[in-house]
């Protein structure tokens, strides 16, 4: 039997809120972070909205020497992680160094960190780091800082899979507890709000281009149009279950199940892979669609996305057959962040018994969902789904549960 695999600290820079305390009140409040960037000049871009994280600035949370080194991601990260590592009670100076591993995914990340490389070619050609070579390290850097930092010598990677990748970096390092190593830093965390970002972003087709914060992002709602994109996302520390209880630490909850699948090729016929995920996620967990208690949807806000997701958790679950929800409304779509901050909802969901809403949608009768709208909803929470896609037919599903 495989060994559990439990959450015992989370680390949360949200656009609703800096830390885990603050993100969490702020979600069952139903208050938004979304608004106008402030980070840029946005008015000669057709989408001027964005959820930017509030009130943080590097030279608080992180070594000065370190501050040159790094973009927003990086420093949000290396923020989250140390928050994440004091909620868990960790001292990683305590531990051995191969006793610790960091697994986290990235996505847009790097952006910042190569407009201001072009930017030093275009002043002083001698400083030229090429866009490839920004983007190579990028994908790493948030890890391999998070390792350097805090002394890690375990097993380290990065996974990208767009909005997927904060899933799939779970379970790999679910994967590495299991096979050995009794302490994982993982989740994700993403900052793109930077004029070069926001370009490679509009070309995905998908960005809203509403102008009223209420109304851009509204999943599952027949006037959707697109998402917010937003800045931030969790990190969580994950550890071998009986390692956890040996050191007597508060336990968040257990990663129960996990699945990914690939969607077909368009114009195939076939169907898309959501549901399989689904499926697969709750065999792994050893669970049936009737101990599921609520479904923290991707909402991609794009009509036919949004209807394949519908489908395929009517076709789990019956229609209006678990409660369905979707905070990310309040923060924008995260990408690497996003699916890494809904698993730490979740468990916060099920610590407190409630589930928070997905604000401003009017959920549209065609799709048959029971959307948790307009305030939170108190219930016992034992067991949480959340479901991330990616673009390019990514398809992630996650399982966590009370222990």
């Amino acid at each position: 039997m495989s060994p559990s695999v439990v959450v015992t600290g989370l680390g949360v820079a949200a656009p609703n809120g800096l830390g885990a305390d603050d993100y969490w009140k702020a979600t069952l409040a139903g208050r938004s972070g979304i608004g106008t960037i402030t980070r840029f000049d946005p008015s000669g871009y057709p989408v001027r909205l964005a959820g930017e994280v509030p009130g943080f600035t590097a030279r608080d949370h992180i070594p000065g020497r370190l501050i040159p080194q790094t973009d927003r991601m990086t420093q949000l990260g290396l923020a989250a992680a140390e928050w994440a590592l004091e909620d868990a009670g960790v001292k990683p100076g305590e531990l051995p160094a191969f006793d610790m591993g960091v697994v986290t995914a990235s996505s847009s990340g790097g952006f910042e960190f190569g407009q201001n490389e072009l930017q030093k070619l275009w002043g002083q050609g001698s400083e030229y780091v090429s866009a490839y070579q920004s983007f190579a390290w990028f994908y790493a850097v948030n890890s391999g800082q998070i390792s350097i930092r805090n002394g890690m010598k375990g097993p380290s990677g990065v996974v990208v899979s767009d909005q997927a990748g904060g899933l799939d970096a779970i379970a790999q390092a679910r994967r590495q507890i299991r096979k050995g190593t009794p302490l994982v830093v993982s989740g994700g965390m993403d900052a793109s709000v930077c004029p070069w970002g926001w370009v490679a972003q509009l070309a995905s087709g998908r960005l809203s281009t509403c102008d009223d914060p209420t109304r851009a992002y509204v999943p599952f709602d027949a006037e959707a149009r697109g998402h917010v994109p937003g800045e931030g996302g969790a990190i969580l520390i994950m550890e071998d279950a009986a390692a956890a209880r040996r050191r007597g630490t508060r336990v968040y909850g257990e990663i129960a199940g996990y699945a990914a699948t690939f969607d077909p090729a368009p114009k195939t016929g076939r169907e898309p892979g959501l549901r399989k995920a689904i499926e697969l996620a709750l065999a792994d967990a050893e669970a049936q669609p009737g101990d599921i208690d609520v479904v923290f949807a991707d909402a991609a806000a794009v009509p036919e996305l949004d209807r394949v997701e519908a489908e395929a958790i009517r076709a789990v679950f019956g229609p209006r057959g678990v409660p369905v929800t979707a905070p990310k409304t309040m923060t924008g779509r995260l990408y690497s962040g996003a699916a890494a901050l809904d698993v730490a909802t979740a468990l916060l969901a099920i610590q407190d018994g409630v589930v928070p809403p997905t604000t401003n949608a009017d959920p549209a009768p065609g799709h048959d969902l029971d959307l948790v709208t307009g305030e939170a909803r108190p219930m016992t929470v034992r067991s949480a789904l959340v479901l991330a896609r990616g673009h390019g037919g990514f398809n992630s599903a996650l399982v966590v549960r009370a222990v």
